[in-house]
């Protein structure tokens, strides 16, 4: 029996950033053997919208370009309306969220920074924001780490906001209000060269992808409030393959199955959190070259392979680890996937 996978948002690279996307793509709904013949269409132009954000009828995606810029649109069915444009606050943002506060969040990559901007009513008004620029930290990657390089935020159960620092090997935790407002907390610091990258929650402790190191860190907050690794686990199968494993995003599910995508390698690797630590599952092969992002529906793993110019279709085991691709859908550079 064929299983039907939902209608995407796809976010991309454009020839701005060297992709082959024009803009916002949507991949109509199919079933998941046939989705290599979906339709596949642009419904918005924009420079490089690398990362959506998709809140009721409200779609918000971040411009990743060296002047970078937010973008809302409302979703009418498969169709994006236009609605404002704002400045990021930095340079390269490569990630945006919509948080409690009512506000949404931004992450800078290039100039280390964090924009909160306050959400309205009104369609066509661009909202107020405040920019916070990340401190001044480096790590032991030269390449990489000459400066902060703010990745991704994610709330956290205590009403603040964790920002990941690429470039600085620091989470930093803020205070966020609609006014708009952010305040610095605290900075919880993670190993030197660890890369932190993307994150998520489960049973209380946060999950992080070190980009650099290509491991998964398990981190839980002390009775200071601060966050300390209680365990971590490498992705990959032996200690030489760790040079050029680039994790990218991070997700758990229900069984505390944890799913992270490692570029350079082209996998999805899978490890175990409902035990309180982190045990290696399986690994599968993405489905294409240079997996940035993925998104779990009906039984699949929808990955985003960059460079292979498509979203790869991979059914989920019994095991919970994803088998061989059944489909690849065509779409250019992608770098982001947002089920409707």
């Amino acid at each position: 029996m064929s299983t039907a996978l939902p209608t995407l948002l796809v976010g991309s690279y454009t020839a701005t950033g060297g992709g082959t996307a024009t803009g916002i793509s949507v991949v109509s709904a199919t079933p998941a053997e046939s989705a290599a013949s979906a339709d596949v269409r642009t419904v918005a132009v924009i420079d490089d919208p690398s990362f959506l954000a998709l809140a009721g009828d409200r779609v918000y995606a971040v411009s990743e370009t060296a002047d970078g810029g937010v973008s809302a649109f409302r979703r009418d069915g498969t169709e994006l309306l236009h609605l404002w444009d704002a400045p990021a606050g930095g340079d390269a943002p490569c990630h945006v969220r919509v948080d409690a506060s009512g506000t949404l969040v931004v992450t800078n990559y290039v100039s280390g920074t964090v924009t909160v901007l306050t959400l309205t009513d009104a369609d066509e008004q661009a909202p107020s924001l405040v920019t916070e620029l990340l401190p001044d930290a480096s790590g032991p990657d030269a390449d990489r780490q000459e400066g902060p390089h703010a990745h991704q935020s994610i709330a956290t159960p205590d009403g603040t906001v964790l920002v990941a620092d690429l470039g600085g090997d620091a989470l930093h935790e803020y205070r966020v209000t609609d006014a708009p407002s952010i305040e610095p907390v605290r900075v919880h610091h993670v190993a030197p060269g660890v890369g932190p990258r993307h994150m998520a929650w489960y049973d209380g402790d946060l999950l992080v992808a070190g980009e650099l190191d290509g491991n998964v860190h398990r981190l839980r907050r002390d009775d200071a409030g601060s966050f300390r690794t209680v365990v971590r686990a490498t992705t990959a199968p032996t200690d030489d393959a760790v040079d050029g494993s680039l994790l990218s995003h991070i997700e758990v599910d229900d069984r505390g199955l944890v799913y992270v995508a490692v570029r350079g390698r082209d996998q999805i690797v899978v490890l175990d959190a409902a035990d309180g630590g982190l045990t290696l599952v399986g690994a599968a092969p993405s489905g294409g070259v240079w997996p940035r992002h993925f998104a779990r529906v009906a039984g699949h793993v929808l990955v985003a392979n960059q460079m292979s110019d498509a979203i790869a279709v991979l059914p989920i085991g019994a095991d919970g680890v994803p088998g061989d691709a059944v489909a690849q859908i065509p779409v250019g550079t992608p770098t982001c996937i947002v089920p409707l």
